[in-house]
């Protein structure tokens, strides 16, 4: 029996020995192993929810500055309408003006073409009498 628990202490002692050496050699490397990749991941989600509020914040301002242009954009387009309207407006009291000066002109060019054409006709009708008269007074 004293045999068998010399071999049994002998196997003890040998268990021992190898889960020692595996556990410098084996065990230990393998978890330092898997601490660094529990923290490489963890790393690595970290900086992955950091560059996503990050792109949330770009987002943010990229949307921000489109909105500010678009007004802006909208400020200017509504400026030149005016403008446009203004500037219309003018045209359209210019063009009126010279229609109405125009419209005079013609009107006094009218008159004064009857007027010679009354003039005209009046010597005319004095000459057509002189004429008829004279005629009459040969018959």
């Amino acid at each position: 029996m004293l045999e068998i628990e010399k071999w049994l202490i002998v196997q003890f002692i040998n268990f021992i020995v190898l889960l020692i050496l595996l556990n410098f050699i084996l065990f230990r490397p393998f978890l330092r192993l898997f601490k660094e990749r529990e923290e490489n991941t963890k790393g690595a989600l970290e900086e992955a929810r950091a560059m996503d509020e990050e792109r949330e914040k770009l987002m943010q301002q990229i949307n921000e500055k489109l909105r500010e242009g678009r007004e802006k954009a909208r400020e200017i387009f509504e400026r030149f309408v005016e403008e446009g309207k203004e500037h219309q407006r003018r045209l359209l009291e210019e063009a009126n003006t010279q229609a109405m000066e125009i419209s005079k002109k013609a009107k006094q060019d009218l008159q004064e073409a009857t007027e010679k054409a009354r003039n005209q006709l009046k010597s005319d009708i004095e000459e057509f009498s002189k004429q008829i008269v004279e005629k009459l007074v040969k018959v």
